[in-house]
């Protein structure tokens, strides 16, 4: 595979910096090739990373993501870049693994359907969804994959989420109701407790693999062969609610399990 360094990653956030700071240069979408490029024709896996809009100045936990992402067997890190420039190019300078594509913003599942669709046209065989606020130990890649590989009836797997303090995020969750949506503002704060706290799943402890219906979007580790039977994220959601739908029309085919053996951090919710 392609050598990269942490020098070449700050490099490439001087460049990024650099370009980011030419606000009114017009920038073109990057094509999405109509060919297969020539690539390894069974990627373990294919990881894509959706950027909406991001302020270059406090990004490093963006290339703390592409950094773990780099020190794994992943062979092609796709990173789709919604933002009002193309600054994030750069980033190709690191590693033959990156592969970035400038696009309208179409919203969060019509951008990481961009990546998917090259990874099927590309012959991968599993396919990780990943926030750009994400790290993990090396190894995590490789242990989730194995883990998919010892359980073909598994077609979605979703690690261990902490916050960077290290406290548990509790993101197994059951199929939200419409109270659980559109009620939540109106009713008392400990009718609200509870009902979180059943939701999240908070009464299984978080400490034993379980078949959840609902996984976070944050980190989705997808088996390729299903999302070619499911379907991939249905582009009429914009943001928020395609993860639901994704992961709910995989669950009723396949597992969608919680395996706490692997763990990741995971930033943005620490804030949130």
């Amino acid at each position: 595979g392609a050598t990269y360094s942490s020098k070449g990653i700050l490099n490439a956030m001087k460049d990024i910096q650099k370009q980011a700071a030419k606000t009114n240069a017009k920038v073109t979408p990057t094509p999405v090739p109509t060919e297969t490029p020539n690539v390894t024709p069974t990627p373990e896996a294919t990881v894509a990373n959706g950027i909406y809009s991001m302020d270059v100045t406090s990004s490093s936990s963006m290339f703390k993501v592409v950094d773990c992402i780099l020190q794994s067997k992943v062979h092609r890190l796709y990173i789709i870049d919604n933002s009002a420039n193309d600054a994030l190019r750069s980033l190709e300078k690191i590693s033959a693994k990156i592969r970035y594509i400038h696009n309208a913003n179409i919203g969060y599942g019509g951008a990481h359907n961009i990546a998917i669709r090259e990874a099927i046209e590309n012959g991968a065989k599993y396919h990780v969804v990943i926030n750009p606020d994400i790290y993990f130990f090396p190894g995590t890649i490789e242990l989730l994959s194995d883990y998919m590989d010892q359980h073909k009836d598994v077609g979605q797997v979703m690690p261990k989420v902490l916050y960077p303090n290290g406290e548990l995020q509790h993101l197994c969750k059951l199929l939200p109701t419409p109270m659980d949506l559109l009620f939540r503002r109106f009713l008392p704060d400990q009718f609200l407790n509870q009902r979180r706290s059943r939701f999240e799943m908070r009464f299984s402890g978080y400490n034993k693999e379980m078949n959840v219906p609902f996984l976070s979007g944050c980190f989705m580790f997808l088996r390729i062969d299903t999302l070619k039977e499911t379907g991939l994220f249905d582009e009429r959601f914009f943001m928020y609610g395609e993860d639901i739908d994704l992961c709910r029309r995989i669950h009723r085919k396949y597992k969608t399990m919680y395996y706490p053996q692997a763990i990741i951090t995971h930033v943005h919710e620490a804030a949130s």
